[in-house]
């Protein structure tokens, strides 16, 4: 005669399989690698919300080290990042981190053209599209018009009757923008570095010269603010994204494309070679992308999202900024960022340490 405790033991246990049976498969995860503030957490719990069997794990970078973790595992690691448009054909080429998208699975039709095809003209390797857009923003001038009403120009930073009261980032978009203000195209030069070599060594001069007139080198976008609201900055280099935060505090102080147009970057998606979770990756692609979600990614990076009609479903203070800063010409006048052959970076990190070591004196 069977135990009594048998026949409950064995009922317990078939219930247990069963319950395991009916339970939902273990979440998938999707490894996101992006810059900050392009991945909130409201967004991330309407997205899980949406897709119960997808858990987001988000890790933030920049575009150095989005290709230095995927080369280290040639494209494994992550399921979707977030290189600039200029960043993707380069390290493609060399490392063969990324695979193609699927634009099927994309709802390419909310895109704005202009950008949506200046990425794919970027990311393009033997007919296969690397990339598609999501943020959008430029760099140019900050400036505070009620003590700066004229400026306008990237050689602005140099002049000599704002002296004490600019400022500028030693990264490579100065070098980019001062030699545009030169009369080059730094772009037009990538495919030869001699003459390159020569451009950078004709701005490097007119940076080296132009440390008597600039009150400080700001390191980030706080640093900044604090020197632009505090008054003791009237001009700076500046995303516009950072531009349109301190409208909000200050209307005298906007956002200035130069003349000579200001830098336009694309921030996309992409999909790394050994990716695990395409599926998940083109769902949150599509849902970031949607007109309701839209205003609560711009809120959080305070760039434009890469959609029709784009600026205007920015939050109210952020689409005032912008729509103070542009014009139709200027966004027609926009200088996007080329692809970077391999030994460019090398170069203008020379010349932003040669900047950086000279005397002020």
């Amino acid at each position: 005669m069977k135990h009594p405790g048998l026949k409950y033991l064995s009922g317990g246990l078939i219930a247990a399989a069963l319950a395991i049976a009916s339970a939902p498969s273990h979440a998938e995860t999707l490894r996101l690698l992006t810059w900050g503030s392009y991945a909130p957490q409201q967004v991330i719990d309407l997205f899980e919300k949406k897709y119960p069997d997808i858990d987001v794990q988000v890790t933030f970078s920049n575009n150095e080290d989005m290709i230095a973790k995927l080369r280290a595992t040639g494209g494994a690691g992550y399921d979707l990042v977030q290189p600039s448009h200029d960043r993707v054909y380069g390290a493609q080429e060399q490392f063969n981190i990324y695979k193609p998208m699927d634009l099927s699975k994309i709802d390419t039709s909310v895109f704005e053209p202009k950008l949506l095809d200046a990425v794919k003209a970027n990311t393009t390797i033997d007919g296969k599209v690397y990339a598609v857009p999501d943020q959008w923003g430029t760099s140019g001038l900050l400036v505070n018009k009620a003590k700066a009403p004229d400026a306008k120009r990237w050689g602005d930073l140099c002049d000599a009757k704002y002296k004490g009261h600019t400022s500028m980032r030693l990264k490579r978009t100065i070098l980019l923008g001062m030699a545009f203000d030169m009369g080059m195209d730094p772009f037009a030069l990538y495919s030869d570095k001699t003459k390159y070599q020569d451009m950078l060594d004709k701005v490097t001069a007119k940076l080296i010269a132009c440390k008597t007139i600039v009150k400080t080198y700001w390191k980030g976008g706080d640093d900044l603010a604090a020197l632009m609201l505090s008054g003791e900055v009237y001009i700076s280099d500046s995303w516009d994204s950072t531009a349109y935060k301190l409208y909000s505090q200050n209307h005298d102080i906007v956002f200035v494309p130069p003349e000579t147009g200001a830098l336009a970057w694309i921030d996309t998606f992409a999909l790394p070679r050994r990716g695990e979770a395409d599926d998940a990756a083109y769902k949150w692609i599509n849902f970031v992308l949607q007109p309701d979600i839209v205003p609560m990614m711009s809120a959080a990076s305070g760039a434009a999202i890469a959609v029709k009609n784009g600026i205007s479903m920015m939050p109210a203070d952020k689409r005032a900024a912008a729509q103070a800063a542009f014009t139709q010409k200027d966004l027609d006048n926009l200088k996007f960022f080329a692809n970077i052959p391999p030994g460019i970076e090398e170069l203008e990190g020379k010349a932003l340490d040669k900047i950086n070591a000279a005397s002020s004196q």
